[in-house]
This record gives C-alpha cells, sequence and structure tokens, in this order.
C-alpha cells in the first residue's frame, strides 16, 4: 500500500504543478514585457531606473512617517546576490531617528495600463510600513490625491499576516475614509517572496498575490476625480517607520536595522 500512497501523492502535486503553471500562462497570454528591473548587478540601484525621494522628509511625507530617506546611501538602498535591498536602521540623520530609502521611476519608466509583478519579501517587526505602490506622472501639476495612486502592496508590522492593495482619488481617498481597498492574508510574507501585483486595464484594476485575485476596482465612468488612470504612472519602493497607519501601534526598536528584499520588477503591457 505505501508504494501506492506515494505514487498517488506525486500524481496529485503533478496535477497542482501543472494548473499552477497553466494558470500563470494565461495570466501573461496577450501580454509582452516591456520593462523588466532584474537586479542583476551590485552596488547602488541602477540611476537609469531609480531615482531617490526625499523632499518629504522634514514633514513626514504627509503622515507623520518617523523615517529619513537618505540618496545614494549603500546602508538603505543596495543591490546583492540578485536582489534589491532597501533598509530602515534606527539612527539619528536631521530631524528624524530611523532613516530608510524611497526609490522611484519617475521621469525614467511610467506607465499607462498593464500587468505589473514585483516578486518581494517583506521586513517584520511592528512600526514598519513597507509599500510597493504608484503615483500619476501628473503629480507635481494636479497634486495628490488628484493624481490618483495605486497601491500595489501595502504592509503594516503590526499585523504580520495581511498585506492591502488600494487606490486613492480625488473622490476616493483616506483623508475623506473613502479610499478603495481590500487585503489578503498571508502566512509568510517575511520568509518567502511572494509576486504582488495589479492587472491594470481601461476598465479595472485587479489587485493580485501569486497569481490570485483578491480585490477588483471597477472603471465608473464619471470623472477624472473617481479614476484619474488613464495617464501614465509612475512606481516607488520604500520602506516608512511608523506615522498615521505604521505608527499606530508604536514603533518597536528592537527589531532595527530591517530589510525589504525585492528580486525583481515586471511590466507586462498587451501585445
Amino acid at each position: 500500500m505505501q508504494p501506492l500512497r506515494s505514487l498517488l501523492f506525486i500524481f496529485i502535486l503533478l496535477i497542482i504543478t501543472v494548473f499552477s503553471l497553466e494558470s500563470q500562462s494565461d495570466l501573461h497570454d496577450g501580454y509582452q514585457l516591456v520593462w523588466a528591473e532584474e537586479f542583476d548587478y551590485s552596488g547602488l540601484p541602477d540611476s537609469t531606473k531609480w531615482g531617490f525621494e526625499t523632499k518629504g522628509n522634514k514633514h513626514g511625507w504627509g503622515n507623520n512617517e518617523k523615517q529619513y530617506y537618505t540618496s545614494n546611501n549603500l546602508s538603505n538602498a543596495m543591490v546583492e546576490d540578485g536582489v534589491l535591498k532597501i533598509i530602515a536602521r534606527k539612527e539619528q540623520k536631521e530631524n528624524r531617528h530611523y532613516t530608510s530609502a524611497r526609490l522611484s521611476s519617475a521621469d525614467k519608466a511610467e506607465f499607462k495600463y498593464g500587468l505589473i509583478e514585483i516578486r518581494a519579501k517583506l521586513p517584520a517587526g511592528t512600526g514598519t510600513w513597507p509599500a510597493i505602490w504608484m503615483l500619476g506622472q501628473n503629480r507635481n501639476v494636479a497634486g495628490w490625491p488628484d493624481c490618483g495612486e495605486i497601491d500595489i502592496m501595502e504592509h503594516v508590522g503590526y499585523e504580520p499576516d495581511s498585506v492591502h492593495g488600494t487606490i486613492h482619488t480625488a473622490a476616493y481617498n483616506h483623508i475623506k475614509r473613502t479610499q478603495k481597498g481590500g487585503g489578503i492574508v498571508l502566512k509568510d510574507p517575511y520568509d518567502e517572496f511572494h509576486v504582488y501585483a495589479i492587472e491594470w486595464t481601461p476598465e479595472k484594476i485587479d489587485f493580485m498575490v501569486d497569481g490570485k485575485v483578491y480585490y477588483n476596482v471597477v472603471n465608473e465612468h464619471l470623472t477624472d476625480k473617481e479614476w484619474p488612470f488613464d495617464q501614465p504612472f509612475y512606481l516607488i519602493l520604500n520602506i516608512a517607520i511608523g506615522g498615521n497607519w505604521g505608527g499606530k501601534k508604536g514603533i518597536d526598536d528592537s527589531i532595527f536595522p530591517v530589510e525589504m528584499h525585492v528580486d525583481w520588477v515586471r511590466v507586462y503591457q498587451k501585445e
């Protein structure tokens, strides 16, 4: 009986693998890769693809965050062993008690619609607020939230088993408590890499983890206040510390340094 059980187990694994591969293949059907960052080098992030955002340091980036984002500092952002490491540390920098990095593809790579995937492993600990997200390219003109925001993945350390996907617009945003978003439970976001993604079309935005849709937003065809998503957006990768959401239950100073690892970023668009 034991050999039969072993064969049955192997057969079931093969079926699961085939269905998984078919599902992944179906997800990419009709798409072609248009931009990718594989982090296949060492040192600072590629300056042709990423810039460092620092302009909001004095005011906590509008969310009362506690970190100081540095620029071109290997202690906060480095590529090593095939992954980008964004590192948050407990250290004094000007008016802040923590340092971190916020990378942006603004003016370097901006996208309108597509399947956008990021394979990442998250930092653990109360007070952390890692995010993978996008802002409209007209942010400097329209301002936030009119430019639109797509949060592909947000996580707060005091909820160790959850990640969130959200949009913010002039009509729907957290200031008005009208933001649109959903969450999914993950048992191992700190120990394993997961693929955080959106599929964004003129009609909807699907939020996914490992190819599974857990939330979507549908275009109501009203105004730009509800749907500012018919323009190019740029990518942002960062770890915030504390703040209105991340710091709701304080900051555990014993956790530092903490790291978010990004294995790759890939953008697909319709052929």
